[in-house]
C-alpha cells in the first residue's frame, strides 16, 4: 500500500486529491496538510511514502519547502503546478531540488480538471513510490576536451526525471560538441522554459526547435511540448522537421518518433541516448538505431529516477551499453574523437 500525504492550502484540492486517490486499491491517503508547517509535523508523525505538493502556498512556499525536505529527508514528491510561464520556471526548479514528477493544476474549473488527469495522476503517484530519490548534488568538474569531433548527430530521449538528467547530462558537454536533438516528455507550456534553462546552465547554445533548422555543431534542439521532433535530410546537410500528428506511444513528443527518424537518415553515423522515464516509449526506435549501426546508450538503473524507458530498451536488446548518468558525458566524448 502506498501511503500519500496531500500538501495544498486549497480545501477543495485537498478534498478532490484524497477522494481520487482513496478511490485506488493500492494508494493509501494518510493525511492532508495545509501548509508546510503542518506536514513537516504529519510526516513525522505518519511516515509518507510519496508526497504531493503544492507550489504557491502562505507561510512558506513549496519551493522552499522541498529544499529543505530534500535536505534533511529526502523523499519522493510529485509537484501540483499551474500551466503558465511563471508555473513552468517554478516546476523546472522543483524538479532540480529532486521532485520526481509534476501534475497540473488547472486555472478553472479545478474539480472538473483535475479529474481529468485522475489516471495520469494515480501513475505518477505510482511510479514516484517506486522511484530513486537523492539528495541533490553537483554535477562533475568541467574537464578540458578535444576541439575536433566528428561530425554526428546525437539524440536524446527521456521522461520522468529526464528534465534534471539532461540538464546534468548537457552542462558537461563543450562549446563545440556536435548537434543534440532531443525529445522529452514535457507540457506545451514548459518546453520553451525547460530549454532556456538549459541554455543558462550549458555551454553548448539550447533552443526550442521550430522546424526546418539546420543541426550546427554547438546546438541543442528540443521538441516543443505540442509537436514531434524529427530530423530530416536536406542535400548534404540534416534538419529539424516538426510533427504536428497523432500522439505515439501516449505521448507528444515521442521519443520513438525521433528515433526513428534519426535511424532512417543518420545510420551509423548517430548516436541513441536513453535517459530516466516511465514506460516504453523510444525503446523501439533505439532497437531501430543500433539495427542502423548507430551507437546506443541507456541510463543505468543505479542513476535513473524511473528505469522503464531505459529499462525496455535494454530488454529487447536496443542497447550496446548501460552508464550512470555522470559517465554518459564522457562516453559520448570518448566515441566522437578523432584518432
Amino acid at each position: 500500500m502506498i501511503r500519500v500525504l496531500i500538501i495544498d492550502d486549497s480545501a477543495l484540492v485537498r478534498q478532490l486529491l484524497s477522494h481520487m486517490l482513496s478511490q485506488a486499491e493500492d494508494i493509501e491517503v494518510v493525511g492532508c496538510a495545509e501548509d508546510p508547517y503542518q506536514a513537516r509535523e504529519m510526516i513525522k508523525e505518519l511516515s509518507p511514502h510519496v508526497l504531493t505538493l503544492d507550489i504557491e502556498m502562505p507561510k512558506m512556499d513549496g519551493i522552499a519547502f522541498l529544499r529543505n525536505l530534500m535536505k534533511l529527508r529526502p523523499m519522493p514528491v510529485v509537484m501540483v503546478s499551474s500551466l503558465t510561464e511563471k508555473g513552468a520556471s517554478i516546476t523546472l526548479e522543483a524538479l532540480s531540488l529532486g521532485a520526481v514528477d509534476f501534475i497540473h493544476k488547472p486555472k478553472k474549473d479545478i474539480a472538473t480538471g483535475l479529474i481529468e488527469y485522475k489516471d495520469e495522476l494515480l501513475e505518477k503517484i505510482r511510479q514516484a513510490a517506486i522511484s530513486r530519490v537523492k539528495p541533490n548534488s553537483p554535477p562533475p568538474p568541467e574537464q578540458e576536451y578535444p576541439t575536433k569531433l566528428k561530425s554526428r548527430v546525437v539524440a536524446i530521449g527521456a521522461s520522468t526525471g529526464g528534465t534534471e538528467a539532461i540538464q546534468r547530462l548537457i552542462s558537461q558537454l563543450p562549446a563545440n560538441f556536435p548537434p543534440i536533438v532531443i525529445a522529452q516528455h514535457i507540457p506545451a507550456a514548459f518546453s520553451a522554459s525547460f530549454a532556456k534553462r538549459l541554455d543558462l546552465n550549458s555551454q553548448m547554445t539550447v533552443v526550442e526547435a521550430v522546424g526546418n533548422e539546420l543541426l550546427r555543431p554547438g546546438c541543442v534542439y528540443i521538441a516543443p511540448g505540442h509537436c514531434h521532433l524529427a530530423v530530416k535530410r536536406v542535400g548534404v546537410n540534416f534538419h529539424t522537421l516538426l510533427l504536428d500528428t497523432e500522439p505515439v506511444n501516449r505521448h507528444k513528443p515521442s521519443v520513438d518518433v525521433l528515433f526513428d527518424s534519426v535511424a532512417d537518415v543518420m545510420g551509423k553515423a548517430a548516436i541513441g541516448v536513453i535517459l530516466t522515464g516511465m514506460g516504453r516509449d523510444g525503446a523501439k526506435g533505439l532497437l531501430k538505431m543500433r539495427n542502423e549501426g548507430a551507437h546506443t546508450i541507456a541510463q543505468d538503473e543505479a542513476s535513473s529516477v524511473v528505469w522503464g524507458m531505459p529499462g525496455s530498451s535494454v530488454e529487447i536488446g536496443a542497447v550496446c551499453e548501460q552508464l550512470h548518468l555522470d559517465k554518459i558525458a564522457t562516453r559520448l566524448l570518448g566515441l566522437l574523437k578523432i584518432d
